[in-house]
């Protein structure tokens, strides 16, 4: 049969309205806590839908993310350009004209594709939409702590069943922007801010070992960037005034080099602010971009627009600092594997993905009755490097660490344990003396974090305020994201690649250059069974604090060769 036949047939099939499946039928639909419904939105208004496309030669792609970030691999470091993930990932001729016509059939207008093809975004009035997409019902809400406006559907929506080997899921209908991963504390008076000491960029540098010449050489391409989904602004002017406070000893960039996404004039977040500065004063002297998602569109999800980007662009940052995250089990199954292999297509270039590991702990649900640990998404991707959180033994000296009780850690329920860790968490399961009970968590899956930093007690500049006591791993990813652009700036002025998807190397290195983390626990659920404790570190890796917090000298002279 040929094509023109077959799609004649498709669309035969769609006109029929007939035979039609749900792509997700595993997403959870919930309000989250602060959002409400302002009602239906009026049949005639424009919104903006993103179909991801079904790819091709996925295994074959994690062959070469294999093969470019294992040290012992002759192809280590020899990164494809967004142009060769394209032409392997790119969705079969067939799978673009039968979305194509499908959506033109629509009525779909001003269709966007990316480089690669696998996503496409178009516009068209809710009444074709809901038409699209048997089922769906737009709804406005409203919510968030910056009172953001969404449209979202609360029922499922149902695809034709002939699309099912072509599309993959359809984005802008049910998943909600992520809240702020800890509650920050208000400002305190101005009279007890001299008795806080609190962690500086300077307190950072004396703990990880860097000195005044650990900065960037402002001669080289490396760039390094921060991605922010929570409907929040930095400000330049809150920068300026954070290193006049802060930046005094080493040598830093005034302002950031480029933003991606509009950039308003809003008042300041103090989580946009603090990825901006402990970023820039950590990988001091750097180039830093920074992804917003401030003024997309209502039906747009800001997560999804970031990946989108990430497909769209050659030339990007070597390393990406992300504290978004979601409960797992709140996405569809398709969602969570497709977003994976956009991680997988990231780390086949090169990028290194740095994600928080979360602010509770080994999390906690109830399932049919009994309480189990809530791994959290995409922190328990095995392509991407998790980052968990630390304190100072003593929170007003520079000392050793312990755990932060929030750090986030666990073990995946959807992704199986990746081969490069099976060492250690073998280890780790064998070893520990304080492990859970077996049926709160998944032993056999992906577990994380990877590595650490401190993640409790900072100061941070917002709308021109210096804040103290601002925590959570949304300010240690940042600090291990500079501190890993500071070694990809030795790499590159030594002729080397990037460093890339880290967490091969890291685990083949059993953690060489970092300080163990080996006392303390995270919290986890409030019964009698475990008593609010979750997973406790340990000598070596731990579902905690991974392999530990970042010793600058020694990780650069670990990770410099090859």
């Amino acid at each position: 049969m040929g094509l023109q036949a077959r799609l004649l047939g498709l669309l035969a099939l769609v006109i029929a309205g007939k035979c039609t499946y749900n792509p997700e039928p595993d997403q959870r639909w919930m309000l989250p806590p602060g959002w409400v419904s302002l009602g239906r939105v009026d049949p005639e208004e424009e919104l903006s839908l993103t179909f991801a496309l079904k790819q091709r030669n996925l295994e074959r792609l994690s062959e070469l993310v294999q093969a470019v970030s294992d040290p012992s691999s002759p192809q280590y470091g020899k990164y494809l350009t967004l142009e060769d993930v394209a032409e392997l990932v790119q969705p079969s001729p067939l799978t673009l004209l039968t979305v194509q016509k499908w959506l033109s059939a629509a009525g779909a207008r001003n269709c966007d594709s990316v480089t690669t093809q696998d996503f496409l975004t178009c516009w068209l009035s809710v009444r074709q939409a809901e038409l699209l997409l048997p089922g769906a019902e737009f709804h406005r809400y409203v919510g968030g702590p910056t009172k953001t406006h969404v449209i979202r559907s609360p029922h499922p929506y149902q695809l034709p069943q002939a699309l099912a080997p072509h599309v993959d899921f359809v984005g802008g209908l049910h998943r909600f922007p992520p809240s702020s991963p800890r509650q920050r504390p208000e400002p305190q008076q101005v009279g007890t801010v001299s008795l806080h000491l609190g962690v500086t960029p300077s307190v950072l540098r004396q703990r990880y070992n860097l000195t005044a010449k650990d900065v960037g050489s402002g001669t080289t391409n490396n760039s390094q960037a921060c991605a922010q989904f929570l409907e929040q602004y930095f400000h330049n002017s809150d920068l300026t005034e954070f290193m006049r406070l802060f930046g005094g000893s080493f040598t830093h960039q005034a302002s950031v080099a480029k933003v991606v996404g509009k950039q308003g004039r809003g008042r300041a977040g103090i989580e946009a602010s603090l990825d901006v500065e402990y970023l820039m004063s950590a990988g001091a002297n750097i180039s830093t971009w920074v992804y917003s998602s401030p003024g997309r569109h209502e039906a747009q999800e800001p997560f999804l627009q970031w990946l989108l980007l990430l497909s769209n662009e050659s030339s990007l940052p070597h390393v990406h600092t992300v504290s978004y995250g979601d409960d797992e089990d709140s996405l569809s199954s398709i969602y969570i594997q497709r977003v994976n292999t956009e991680f997988m297509k990231a780390a086949a270039r090169g990028l290194t993905l740095l994600f928080a590991s979360g602010d509770t702990g080994a999390g906690c649900w109830s399932v049919s009755g009994r309480h189990k640990f809530r791994p959290s998404f995409p922190a328990s991707s095995p392509y991407v490097t998790t980052v968990g959180g630390t304190s100072f033994k003593n929170p007003f000296l520079i000392t050793d660490e312990v755990v932060d009780y929030i750090s986030g850690g666990g073990f995946s329920n959807v992704f199986p344990r990746p081969p490069y860790q099976e060492e250690a968490v073998a280890q780790f399961l064998k070893s520990s003396s304080h492990l859970p009970p077996s049926s709160y968590f998944n032993a056999s899956g992906r577990a994380y974090p990877d590595v650490a930093a401190l993640s409790d007690g900072y100061w941070v500049v917002s709308n021109m305020v210096p804040i103290p006591w601002v925590s959570g791993t949304s300010a240690s990813t940042p600090v291990f994201g500079g501190i890993l652009s500071l070694i990809n700036e030795h790499r590159i002025l030594n002729g080397r690649p990037p460093l890339g998807f880290l967490n091969p190397r890291l685990y083949q290195q059993h953690g060489t250059g970092l300080f163990d983390v080996t006392h303390g626990c995270h919290e986890s659920c409030l019964n009698e069974e475990v008593e609010g404790q979750g997973f406790c570190s340990g000598p070596g890796w731990d579902p905690v604090t991974g392999w530990g917090t970042p010793n600058f000298p020694a990780l650069l002279k670990t990770l410099l060769n090859p």
